[in-house]
C-alpha cells in the first residue's frame, strides 16, 4: 500500500526485479541488457483518463493487477516508507495484465 493516490490516467507499479544472467563465459549481464517487457504489481490508480467530452473513462487496470509494462516506462518515485522501488506511469504504458492460471 502506498501514501500516494495517482491522478487520471497515471499509475504506480512496483516492479518484480529479474534475476541478472551469466553467460558461458561468466560474464553478467544486467536486467538493463534485457530487451524484454518488465512484469509489476499496480498499488494505486488513478481514477481515469479524462476524454475530449470531459466524461471519464475508466482505467482497465486496478490495484493487485499483475501487469506486462513497456522497458523504461514511467518515472522512479522514492516515497518515505516505502523501500521498495516505486514507477509512476500512464496506464498506456502497460502492454496488457496477466492473468492467474487456474
Amino acid at each position: 500500500m502506498t501514501n500516494i493516490q495517482p491522478i487520471g490516467d497515471k499509475i504506480i507499479v512496483t516492479p518484480i526485479s529479474k534475476e541478472q544472467k551469466m553467460t558461458e563465459t561468466g560474464i553478467v549481464l544486467p536486467e538493463t541488457t534485457n530487451n524484454h517487457p518488465q512484469i509489476g504489481t499496480v498499488v494505486a490508480a488513478g481514477e481515469g483518463r479524462i476524454l475530449e467530452n470531459g466524461k471519464i473513462m475508466p482505467l482497465a487496470v486496478k490495484a493487485g493487477d499483475k501487469v506486462l509494462f513497456r522497458k523504461f516506462a514511467g518515472t522512479e518515485i522514492d516515497l518515505d516508507g516505502h523501500d521498495e522501488t516505486l514507477l509512476l506511469m500512464t496506464e498506456r504504458d502497460v502492454y496488457g495484465v496477466i492473468k492467474k492460471e487456474d
